[in-house]
């Protein structure tokens, strides 16, 4: 790693992206030039030179291959302390969402400029020597996550987020992010913990994020259920069973209806 402290690492390259010492950061990458192939929850995708990528979760990443003249930077931030140093404004709702289906953003030059100062930015915070390092470096990430939310916004364009439904999102988020979805997949489950009906919480997840709550139920669930299959020696019984489903046949039918392929089929 080129600079490190307890909350952000900076390191040249991608050699420690997916690794298992990094999975509990964010990572943020920006690649100057080259390629990198990797494969995003299964799905094959590539960042090329302008592109920054920017994944809250990497256990979903795997398979990560860089081009032999790639040149990337990457910063791997904690997600305490992203929550203390994102602005207090409701994009990062929406921003998080879209960014969980595509974690790539295609940048014009006029944005890999600002990229490429807001890491250069973050990685002069880092490395100096300041009373208030901590803070100045928070400071430092807030304008890249501002220019994250702008970069965004033009790839993804859509209504402003009010308090109220950027407040529901961010509980059904975190509800869904501590793994309620395992044991429980109908929208009334969450709708009741939120305290709103299941027709309430569907319209705002679909205002929000452009989909419904159950998308997002079942998008967490097979994500998962991926995973499981991948690297888990558990019988499909003993999956099945894990999640809830009333029988294996319901849950081959729920992994053949999301990925186009038996669980069986997708294991072998």
């Amino acid at each position: 790693m080129d600079f490190e402290s307890k909350n952000v690492i900076i390191e040249s390259g991608v050699e420690h992206l997916a690794a298992d010492a990094m999975l509990d950061y964010v990572a943020h990458v920006y690649v100057h030039q080259g390629r990198i192939d990797l494969k995003y929850h299964g799905e094959p995708m590539a960042l090329e030179a302008g592109d920054c990528m920017i994944v809250r979760s990497q256990r979903l990443l795997s398979d990560v291959v860089p081009s032999t003249d790639c040149e990337a930077e990457t910063i791997y931030i904690t997600p305490g302390f992203i929550e203390m140093s994102t602005p207090r404004n409701n994009y990062g709702i929406r921003g998080s969402l879209m960014l969980f289906i595509n974690p790539i953003m295609k940048l014009d030059e006029q944005e890999q400029a600002r990229c490429q100062r807001d890491f250069d930015e973050v990685k002069s915070r880092l490395k100096e020597d300041h009373p208030f390092k901590n803070d100045v470096v928070s400071c430092a990430c807030q304008m890249m996550f501002l220019d994250f939310f702008d970069f965004h916004k033009r790839l993804y364009p859509g209504e402003d987020v009010s308090f109220p439904n950027a407040q529901l999102m961010s509980s059904f988020l975190q509800l869904l992010s501590r793994g309620d979805y395992v044991k429980n997949r109908e929208v009334s489950y969450y709708a009741d913990i939120l305290c709103v009906t299941p027709k309430y919480l569907s319209e705002v997840s679909k205002r929000v994020s452009g989909y419904g709550a159950n998308y997002w139920i079942n998008r967490f669930a097979i994500i998962e259920i991926q995973r499981r299959l991948r690297h888990s020696n558990a019988s499909l019984v003993e999956i099945s069973d894990e999640f809830n489903f009333s029988s294996t046949a319901y849950f081959s039918r729920f992994v053949q209806n999301y990925l186009g392929i038996s669980p069986g089929a997708y294991r072998s």
